[in-house]
């Protein structure tokens, strides 16, 4: 099934060792496309623009960044992936494991989130925690 491009607002909250936590409200779009769910979004920092892709499913999931900065990391329950992260400096390889992955969408509102381990470069191992909420713009 497949739904067209839907306008949302969307809340994401990063949580890194239950310690350092930072939020970003943004507008995206919303849309499924065979079994997966997509937000897409657009984002400033300091560095430029930088575009986001969420591509959601039940059991794995994939964030793209492209612009000022370029990532993408991988998630899947349980499973060590490679991922990598660019900036103007450089390119880092990274890995994910996956420990929670939840994603919901019903009635114009929907979630996100994903625990993980994330590594850069073979450096110790921090946990984050993602939460993205979403809810249809209505015009």
């Amino acid at each position: 099934m497949s739904i067209p491009e839907v306008p949302v607002k969307i809340n994401v909250k990063t949580t890194i060792d239950h310690d350092e936590t930072f939020e970003l409200m943004v507008f995206g779009t919303y849309f499924e496309k065979g079994n997966s769910a997509y937000l897409r979004y657009e984002e400033a920092v300091e560095e430029g623009s930088v575009r986001t892709i969420v591509k959601m499913a039940h059991h794995n999931a994939l964030i793209l960044r492209g612009g000022a900065i370029k990532m993408r990391l991988p998630f899947e329950l349980n499973r060590k992936l490679n991922g990598s992260y660019e900036m103007p400096f450089g390119q880092f390889a990274t890995v994910t494991k996956a420990k929670r992955i939840d994603y919901s969408y019903e009635n114009g509102k929907g979630h996100f989130g994903v625990v993980y381990d994330f590594s850069m470069e073979g450096a110790q191992a921090s946990t984050y925690e993602l939460e993205i909420a979403f809810q249809e713009e209505k015009k």
